[in-house]
């Protein structure tokens, strides 16, 4: 007799039940993406990235540019196959789970603090089911820094909060919601990605400039890039405030 002991959130549990996006909203989008350089900070983990001028006028009738990266550089968006090798990649991503109705959480965290499930309640306004949920913290401002890398982070239980409240993507404004890498133990196990990817909750890293949109209702599109078998797209992402309906 064979026991499967696979834990729900190290396999794909397919995609949760939410409304379907509407989009409704009038007046000036905000840009959520940080610009893409070479120089951005990334995960110690991943190399450089090379952008390169490799056609140039007026040598040859157009200029072209070369882009050697990894998928998560910059502001992007995570598919469940990031962590998860049943998860859909990419190009497998429902267009639908890309943008709509969502809030803006403003979540006071220093260095390495934990935001917990208690400060998602407590934050407002309200999450409903099928939003799209960006914290602000302001850490996007440090990203040049030294200390970018020790930003806040989700625990586990925060990322059942979100499972539970059925929302449907979630964008920091830091690298990562888990644990920053200073601090990850020998085997860490990366558990807000399990918990979230898992369940089809996707989630956007790099968020940039939603300090404006902090305590409201919005509309929000994640235009990333659906490359094949990709486990992550660099995004273009847009934002702006929803009137009460």
């Amino acid at each position: 007799m064979c026991i499967h002991d696979a834990r729900p959130d190290r396999s794909w549990q397919g995609w949760s039940t939410i409304p379907g996006p509407v989009i409704r909203g009038s007046g000036p989008w905000t840009d959520l993406s940080h610009i893409i350089t070479e120089g951005l900070a990334r995960s110690p983990i991943f190399p450089r990235p090379r952008i390169e001028r490799i056609y140039s006028q007026p040598e040859y009738p157009g200029n072209a540019t070369e882009i050697q990266m990894v998928c998560h550089h910059g502001t992007h968006v995570d598919a469940p196959r990031h962590f998860l090798l049943d998860g859909p990649s990419f190009d497998e991503i429902p267009l639908e789970r890309l943008y709509g109705e969502g809030v803006v959480l403003r979540v006071e965290k220093g260095p390495n603090e934990p935001i917990e499930a208690s400060d998602l309640a407590a934050a407002s306004p309200q999450v409903r089911p099928g939003d799209i949920v960006l914290l602000d913290t302001g850490w996007a401002r440090r990203i040049a820094d030294h200390d970018y890398e020790d930003h806040p982070y989700l625990t586990a239980g925060a990322a059942s909060w979100l499972v539970e409240r059925g929302a449907k993507m979630l964008g920091v404004d830091f690298s990562t919601p888990d644990l920053g890498a200073a601090l990850r133990p020998k085997g860490f196990d990366y558990p807000v990605h399990h918990i979230l990817l898992s369940r089809g909750i996707l989630i956007a890293e790099h968020v940039c400039n939603i300090e404006g949109l902090a305590g409201q209702r919005i509309e929000a599109i994640f235009a990333a890039l659906a490359f094949e078998g990709a486990d992550g797209g660099p995004a273009r992402a847009l934002a702006r405030p929803l009137a009460p309906a």
